[in-house]
């Protein structure tokens, strides 16, 4: 493919990054956003899942901001499948980083699989900011791994101490997986058409939160985009 002959598989001394800048970058943005694991396993613990499941959560879904979707939903009364649904059209956008990862890293077929795990909002994030493919792959695959060693070991923690932690919702400790997914996409809205559809997004979701059924919002969320891409079309269409 073109991308994959585009990029060059260059060393520090060719003119691309040292391997140990990569590294460091990737740990930085591992372990950040790994220790919020915590709260994870202490939100979903209160929610009312089992320490199984709130484990189970973090090791096969891997993707925060769809994590924190589901137990929020589930603990405002939200109907399972809707909560589900929601969690899954926020996963959806990973399917998209996966169709450009996947011609940036060019890893053989049999590791695709248990790559595919790890793509996520931080593993794009880092990887795509690689000039080369050498570096895109350290910062892919120390991204990921100590994101997900992290995140696995603190939401067990947060889900063990949560008991010792009494009222969740007053240490407002679910509001941290969000915010770091803010703080990471933020930087990446760049045009307007990508400012519009966040802000749609956020007005949709917070608009008709009081009005609809938990989860229900954030499907709704989903359709800032079309809309966004209708109107610029349609504004294009009568020049």
């Amino acid at each position: 493919m073109a991308e994959q002959t585009a990029l060059p598989d260059s060393r520090a001394d060719d003119g691309g990054r040292p391997d140990a800048a990569v590294v460091r970058d990737a740990l930085g943005v591992g372990v950040a956003v790994g220790l919020s694991g915590f709260a994870f396993g202490v939100t979903s613990a209160g929610s009312g899942l089992t320490l199984l499941q709130t484990c189970a959560l973090s090791l096969l879904v891997f993707t925060g901001a769809s994590q924190f979707a589901l137990v929020g939903a589930l603990a405002a009364g939200g109907n399972p499948l809707t909560a589900a649904a929601g969690a899954f059209f926020l996963g959806v956008r990973n399917a998209f980083y996966g169709l450009r990862l996947s011609q940036l890293l060019a890893l053989p077929r049999a590791v695709r699989p248990f790559a595919a795990q790890w793509v996520i909002d931080e593993t794009a994030a880092v990887a795509l900011a690689q000039p080369t493919r050498r570096s895109v792959r350290i910062g892919f695959a120390v991204t990921g791994l100590s994101l997900y060693v992290l995140w696995n070991l603190t939401t067990l923690l947060g889900a063990l101490g949560a008991e010792a932690i009494g009222d969740t919702d007053a240490w407002g400790l679910d509001a941290a997986g969000p915010a770091v997914f803010l703080a990471l996409l933020a930087p990446m809205l760049k045009t307007a058409t990508e400012r519009a559809v966040a802000g749609l997004a956020v007005l949709l979701g917070l608009g008709l939160l009081p009005v609809l059924p938990a989860g229900v919002p954030v499907l709704a969320a989903a359709l800032a985009a079309p809309l966004v891409l209708w109107v610029q079309g349609r504004r294009r269409g009568n020049r």
